[in-house]
């Protein structure tokens, strides 16, 4: 009889190969337990760089240069990812702004700042601080050149630089809407989309209060209505998905009942290029890849109180089809819609604002779930879920993993003043952070409601929170008026306090800080 050949004396390039189809938690597993497999993978820049990207909840978006080794992409990842552990917050340069009452603000892909204002008919948009290789735009739209229809109204408007792409919904009459669909360096349509606008499937008549909210990822756009008719008992809302690069009209359609407390439209976010969640009073995962049809459920999970929830923007939502990302030379990453965090917040709660933290994997794991029966909250929250108290929702943005918020410094000689925290629920943190930082991995417990008579919920999505203490804001109400982050910068949006305050009716001054990672 032949001796069998033992899997570990294959070659060691051999090895390398057959482990790299692995997850990438298989790969640890294996190499922890066998002394063989463990000395392979400490030789295997390859093997190591595989745990890496997906230890980070990172996708490759594209390589061009094969020449970088792989050894080098490696340390630049692990060296990036320690970098947010030690940021430096003071910042390498500022931006002035003039912000006009009630404009919308926001860091948009590639690291433009854009605002839309709504009563003053005007948007802006520019790079802050653009690097070499990156495509940059800059505009201001005065007011009746976002759209020039004659008796009509704008509803909302979307930018998507990384696309060069500009939609504005608006209604005529009153009654019907539509989206034109323009390029945001000129004034023609936009040469990817299937025509100048988009028509949606009804003619319902849009009365003066009607609330609208327009979001884009790669090739969708949808917009939700919330319909309130003073005379009606019951309020609708409505929410169509496009295909914009291949149709103008669609039959992706969701409508319902607005939730008794609801004082906005219902919200809704992109998870990747083919599902869609929505918030009402509880989540619902969607389907969305045939836009004939109505988007198919997939799950409805329950949150533990009837809440009205809205989803806080991070900047990643537009850039995962983008080419605007942390670059490794010539070497561009994204987050994983699979493996990364939204965030839901109570816009009703002024000063005591709960920030729900989740993991979008619960969101892709549906292996046994039923579309048609409610999971419960205690079946998938408590253990994909991290909940906070937060002052403002200005004070707290996402990107990928990672969480920054600024709180106030509870310590003695914090007088009033306050810190930047930052939260790594990346798997790899634990590693990344070398020693600084703590792991916090047991669970917590918050109120839900206004004080501590509320519902209590406990948490333990696990993460490493670090402080970032060599900078305190003076105040949250005075100095902090936005934070921001991307793969590569934090962007804070503070008062100019050297000008004069500005009022209802005319602009505010304010500079926006750059911090490099």
């Amino acid at each position: 009889m032949k001796p069998r050949t033992s899997f570990l004396s294959v070659a060691e390039e051999l090895l390398c190969y057959i482990l790299s189809f692995l997850p990438y938690q298989d790969i640890l597993r294996c190499t922890s337990v066998c002394r063989t497999l463990r000395q392979t993978y400490l030789s295997s820049s390859e093997l190591q760089y595989i745990v890496e990207i997906s230890g980070q909840r990172l996708l490759v978006i594209s390589n061009t240069d094969n020449s970088i080794p792989i050894s080098k992409r490696l340390q630049l990842l692990r060296d990036k990812a320690h970098a947010w552990f030690k940021v430096d917050i003071h910042p390498f340069g500022i931006v002035p702004i003039t912000r006009l009452p009630l404009s919308r603000e926001n860091i948009v892909a590639g690291g433009h700042f854009c605002f839309w204002n709504a009563p003053g008919d005007t948007a802006m948009i520019f790079p802050v601080f653009p690097k070499p290789s990156q495509q940059s735009i800059q505009r201001n739209w005065l007011p009746g050149t976002l759209c020039s229809v004659p008796h009509s109204r704008n509803l909302d408007v979307f930018m998507d630089p990384a696309q060069n792409l500009i939609a504005v919904a608006y209604v005529v009459d009153h009654k019907t809407v539509y989206i034109n669909l323009g390029t945001m360096n000129g004034d023609g349509v936009h040469p990817q989309a299937a025509g100048e606008r988009l028509f949606l499937s009804d003619d319902a008549e849009n009365c003066p209060r009607t609330f609208a909210k327009l979001k884009g990822f790669g090739r969708h756009i949808a917009l939700s209505r919330r319909f309130s008719d003073e005379n009606a008992m019951r309020k609708a809302w409505q929410l169509q998905i496009w295909d914009w690069k291949y149709s103008t009209t669609s039959g992706s359609i969701l409508s319902g009942v607005v939730p008794h407390r609801s004082y906005t439209p219902i919200d809704f976010r992109f998870l990747g290029n083919n599902r869609l969640l929505v918030t009402t009073d509880n989540l619902n995962l969607y389907s969305i890849e045939d836009m004939s049809q109505p988007p198919e459920l997939l799950a409805c999970f329950l949150m533990p109180i009837p809440m009205e929830l809205q989803y806080l923007s991070s900047i990643d939502d537009i850039g995962h089809s983008s080419q605007s990302h942390m670059q490794a030379q010539s070497t561009m990453y994204t987050s994983d819609p699979t493996h990364q965090l939204i965030c839901l917040f109570e816009p009703a709660a002024r000063d005591n604002t709960q920030v729900f933290i989740i993991s979008t994997r619960i969101f892709f794991d549906l292996h046994g779930m039923a579309a048609a029966t409610p999971i419960p909250w205690q079946h998938w929250g408590p253990s994909n879920t991290r909940v906070f108290r937060q002052h403002d929702r200005h004070y707290i943005h996402i990107n990928g993993n990672r969480v920054l918020q600024a709180l106030p410094d509870d310590t003695q000689e914090g007088n009033g003043r306050s810190m930047l925290h930052l939260m790594d629920f990346s798997p790899l943190a634990v590693t990344n952070r070398r020693g600084l930082g703590r792991m916090v991995k047991k669970p917590s417990k918050t109120y839900i409601g206004t004080d501590k008579f509320g519902k209590s919920l406990t948490t333990s999505l696990p993460y490493v929170h670090v402080v970032l203490s060599d900078r305190k804001l003076d105040s949250l109400d005075s100095e902090l008026m936005g934070i921001w982050m991307d793969m590569d910068r934090i962007y804070m949006l503070n008062p100019d306090l050297d000008r004069p305050l500005g009022t209802h009716d005319f602009p505010t001054w304010a500079k926006l800080e750059v911090i490099d990672v």
